[in-house]
């Protein structure tokens, strides 16, 4: 009995070692961050800034270009939007990226200091969420179609993007900067942020 015991248990541990080891899964290589538009960014801050100041106004929306994810087709490795409280009188900004990067820019969203907030200053208005229907590419979409001369011209210049409300126009709009500021720039184009449209060239 004994004798058959031995050999049955040794026969399974046999048949056990003679099993291949198995594989140990290879783990997918992690992507590398990519750019997003300016309106995806602003809704993934958008919370934030709710349960910061639920009467919160847009009075803001830039990129700012990363020297680790290259900014593409109307996206941008991290943007920054400004909202103000009417009933707070304060303001404060938030910023999203998709990487941890020097000089204060966190990964996903991160909030700014508060700031005094006393009505309009200068051309700059405040503008309800529910007016910016049009996202950054499709901006750039609009403006590079107006601008076919120029980019031809200048196939390799950055374009930056600057979403803000004035008197000029009755509709936020985008402003589409061929260059890095809108000081160093010798042309932009106007896209209405609500409608799509074309308003307007600053040379």
């Amino acid at each position: 009995m004994f004798i058959r015991l031995f050999s049955v248990t040794l026969a399974i541990l046999l048949v056990g070692c003679s099993e291949p080891p198995k594989r140990q899964q290879a783990k997918e290589p992690e992507k590398s961050p990519e750019p997003v538009t300016g309106r995806r960014a602003f809704y993934y801050i958008y919370p934030a800034a709710r349960i910061w100041a639920p009467d919160c106004l847009v009075l803001q929306v830039r990129d700012v270009n990363l020297s680790d994810v290259k900014s593409e087709k109307g996206k941008a490795g991290a943007w920054q939007v400004t909202f103000v409280s009417p009933s707070r009188a304060r303001q404060r900004s938030w910023t999203y990226s998709v990487v941890e990067e020097a000089g204060n820019l966190h990964k996903g969203v991160f909030a700014g200091l508060e700031e005094s907030y006393s009505g309009r200053s200068g051309q700059t208005q405040p503008f309800l969420v529910a007016a910016f229907r049009i996202d950054s590419d499709a901006a750039l979409e609009t403006a590079v179609k107006q601008s076919k001369a120029y980019v031809a011209k200048h196939p390799d210049m950055p374009v930056t993007f600057l979403l803000e409300k004035t008197p000029r126009f009755p509709d936020p709009a985008w402003r589409v900067i061929w260059g890095e500021s809108v000081g160093t720039s010798d042309y932009s184009v106007f896209v209405d942020a609500s409608t799509g449209a074309f308003l307007a060239k600053a040379h």
